[in-house]
């Protein structure tokens, strides 16, 4: 089934070359199906290229999705066009009073050392759609920053700041082998990581409410779910290109930062070998199963019903 976006948004002209079947509004409007309603909160710089990767991964699944982009009113991004913003994206004041399927909130560039969440310019308003979501949104996928942020804004549950930015694709150990998020994948999967910021497992086993459900014995704790299956913190990327650690490398070495060469990306460690991609199929599964098990298969069929 399509994903339903709005008709000029870049990010179709890409997915219609993967042969990603896109339905624009014009089109939508004479369809009888109901479908998914999905609210993205995308707190990256890197705003198009965002929304093609995670749009990549909720249309390739029979869902049909329809998928709304949400930007902060607190924060106004500057490495993006503002008319891409006014076109494209909405505010929270215009989608409060409705209720969504689904939603995902995105990772943000903010885990420096000593960098708190609270120092974020958006952080009220982002705890106001935290808090939002559990009354309005029936499943929240939170990635990488924005999983920290969330089990410290729901749990109390603080993060601690490595001494060196973990960057590379690392090995992963599934936990959890009957849950449906982790249908079809292997025991050991592979996914991008991209961070300095992490959490103890001790701390997740602390909370009842919460279950860990994979880890990685390089990159600690990755993904976490709460028991009632209403949010779930991944701190990977399994969305990301190809070239996209290859792009934050260059970016750091031209700001000086001397970034250490991404562990098990570049063939032979050389950044001028093109890398071969292992996590696509992983990250589509994990996409796939909690669009399917977590929201379309509990998912009240009239979205106003959701508590």
């Amino acid at each position: 089934m399509p994903i339903k976006i709005q008709d000029s948004l870049p990010a179709r002209a890409t997915l219609e070359g993967e042969n990603i079947f896109v339905m624009t509004e014009y089109r939508a409007m004479h369809q009888d199906i109901r479908p998914l309603n999905m609210l993205i909160l995308n707190l990256m710089p890197t705003k198009i290229i965002t929304e093609t990767q995670l749009l990549r991964k909720l249309s390739n699944s029979p869902l049909q999705v329809s998928v709304e982009f949400l930007q902060t009113a607190s924060y106004i991004p500057q490495h993006v066009d503002s008319n891409h913003l006014e076109s494209f994206y909405t505010t929270f004041d215009r989608v409060k009073e409705r209720k969504f399927d689904g939603m995902i909130i995105t990772g943000a560039p903010l885990d420096n050392a000593g960098f708190k969440f609270e120092d974020a310019t958006y952080w009220e308003e982002l705890c106001t759609i935290m808090e939002w979501s559990k009354t309005h949104v029936h499943s929240t996928l939170y990635l990488c920053w924005s999983a920290y942020a969330a089990l410290y804004h729901f749990y109390g549950l603080d993060s601690f700041y490595m001494n060196e930015k973990l960057s590379g694709v690392y090995a992963h150990r599934v936990l959890k082998k009957t849950s449906p998020l982790f249908r079809g994948f292997d025991d050991i999967f592979y996914a991008p990581q991209s961070r300095s910021i992490g959490i103890e497992a001790e701390k997740i086993a602390s909370v009842p409410e919460l279950e860990l459900m994979a880890v990685s014995d390089e990159a600690g704790v990755t993904i976490v779910k709460s028991t009632d299956s209403r949010h779930l913190f991944v701190t990977c990327h399994p969305e990301y290109d190809s070239d996209t650690l290859s792009r934050e490398y260059y970016r750091d070495l031209e700001k000086g930062l001397n970034p250490h060469i991404p562990v098990n990306y570049f063939p032979d460690d050389d950044p001028t070998k093109a890398p071969v991609v292992n996590w696509r199929s992983t990250g589509q599964l994990l996409y796939t199963n909690w669009l399917n098990y977590y929201v379309y298969q509990t998912t009240p069929y009239d979205v106003r019903e959701i508590q």
